[in-house]
């Protein structure tokens, strides 16, 4: 077999298990372990090459940092449990009411607020879809608008901190997590103004789709919904001062900070006495599932990486973009839209650790400044969670909102269910938001901060490929 020929054969082979529907974590691995038996049997690669592999594996189980994923999913988890989202969802939704499209808005500043305290896509999207979405079917709202609004305000755990792929990417990309959070924070805030701004154009171009709660539905009066406000907002906003500001201000680690934050959810729960052995019990074990998912596809990916390195596999990635018309910006247009379209059949944490170990590296050579090529792939992995047929908020919100016509049980008539083609034509308008936000972040580089303020320079790129007889040593 030719040594140029194997790097390219291996990218390949990835990507025909991944459409066989083989999981991703073994597939990652056994593509690894299988080229490299074949560069070894060829005399391409040396048998210790492998020996490497353990104390990788082992560094992953010291990698503090990753440690952060299991605390900020467990905090998630039981606040979801606790109550908080309902609370949240009735007190803002009273407040907003008398609006058209009040819901709606509702909806979308409580995703922002779950997102800055769970940092858990799937614990918002089913929080607001058991709780909201019966009562916009129950006052009119159109079924698409409202299947969208829900999903889309739910993936805002996606990308503003404490976020859980912001984690992984920190990681990937050898750059500090709170650097990312700050990077991250503008972004995710004017990704949720562009939603309300939606929600508000619908109301003005198509009024009946976004009606106004009716009088019989405003229980609080206004000195009652004052004072239910601050009492609402108060846990969720210490809780996010707990681990964002403790962050920011350098007090904690993210590390630390996820454990100030679960400590937290539990005291939550404990004062709205919801905290049972049960509900500890689904939190700790879905925790479990989530970081081991998390963790066998980082070592599936370490194997890979090793072997795909050894047999030049950079190099060729390198050589690839470098020569791509544009420059610099067309090296992230072109990332931009391969990210788009994987992200119709992978998800997040699975392109944080295919691709970006990749992608990083040329970045970097380019000039690009990483903490702001981070935050720019974390908006466009965003759309990994809404792209209609394979987005997971959309399977998330299928397994609660109904699927045939019910009777609603405060007014007593028979209410129409939501369709699953409904589900997905109400999270396209979502998807060119997002992907608008994506153009907004590589055009106004200075959103991230000083980072992004020193994104792209373009210097010169030189490559030296060094003459090489795939034996594992550059």
């Amino acid at each position: 077999m030719s040594a140029e020929l194997l790097a390219p054969l291996m990218f390949a082979s990835l990507v025909l298990f991944l459409l066989l529907g083989y999981p991703v974590a073994f597939s990652l691995a056994a593509n690894g372990l299988l080229f490299a038996v074949i560069g070894i049997a060829n005399g391409l690669l040396t048998e210790h090459l492998l020996s490497a592999l353990p104390y990788r594996i082992y560094g992953i189980m010291q990698n503090e940092t990753l440690l952060a994923i299991p605390f900020f999913t467990f905090m998630g988890l039981i606040l979801e449990r606790s109550g908080m989202a309902e609370d949240l969802l009735d007190t803002i939704g009273q407040l907003f009411g008398p609006v058209r499209g009040g819901i709606g808005y509702a909806v979308i500043f409580v995703g922002a607020l779950l997102a800055a305290t769970t940092g858990v896509v799937a614990a918002s999207v089913i929080s607001m879809g058991l709780i909201s979405l019966p009562i916009m079917l129950r006052y009119g709202y159109d079924r698409r608008l409202a299947a969208g609004v829900i999903a889309a305000s739910g993936t805002l755990a996606q990308i503003i901190p404490p976020s859980l792929v912001l984690i992984v990417l920190a990681d990937q990309l050898q750059r500090p997590v709170s650097e990312l959070y700050q990077g991250a924070i503008a972004p995710g805030l004017i990704l949720a103004a562009m939603y309300a701004v939606y929600v508000l154009v619908v109301s003005l171009v198509k009024p009946a789709a976004t009606p106004a709660l009716p009088l019989s539905a405003r229980t609080l009066s206004g000195s009652q919904l004052a004072a239910r406000v601050v009492f609402t907002l108060l846990p969720p906003l210490l809780l996010i001062f707990l681990v964002l500001g403790t962050i920011f201000l350098g007090i904690a680690t993210p590390t630390e900070g996820g454990a100030m934050g679960a400590s937290g959810a539990l005291a939550l729960a404990l004062i709205k006495r919801r905290l049972n052995l049960g509900l500890l019990k689904q939190a700790l074990d879905a925790t479990a599932k989530l970081s081991s998912f998390v963790l066998f596809i980082l070592i599936g990916s370490t194997v890979f990486g090793l072997v795909f390195r050894a047999v030049n596999g950079d190099l060729w990635v390198e050589q690839l973009l470098v020569n791509l018309p544009g420059g610099t910006l067309g090296f992230l247009i072109v990332v931009n839209i391969l990210v788009f379209v994987l992200a119709f059949f992978l998800d997040f944490f699975e392109l944080a650790f295919i691709l970006v170990p990749l992608l990083a590296p040329v970045a970097d050579k380019l000039g690009i400044d990483l903490v702001w090529f981070g935050v720019l792939l974390a908006v466009n992995m965003q759309t990994s969670f809404m792209h209609p047929p394979f987005g997971f908020a959309l399977f998330y919100l299928r397994s609660v909102a109904p699927k045939t016509d019910y009777v609603d049980k405060v007014t007593g008539r028979l209410t129409g269910g939501v369709s699953t083609s409904q589900i997905y034509w109400g999270a396209i308008p979502f998807v060119l938001i997002q992907v608008l936000m994506v153009a907004i972040v590589l055009a106004f580089p200075g959103l991230t901060g000083s980072h992004g303020k020193k994104a792209m320079v373009d210097t010169p790129l030189k490559i030296d490929i060094p003459a090489t007889n795939y034996t594992g040593k550059k």
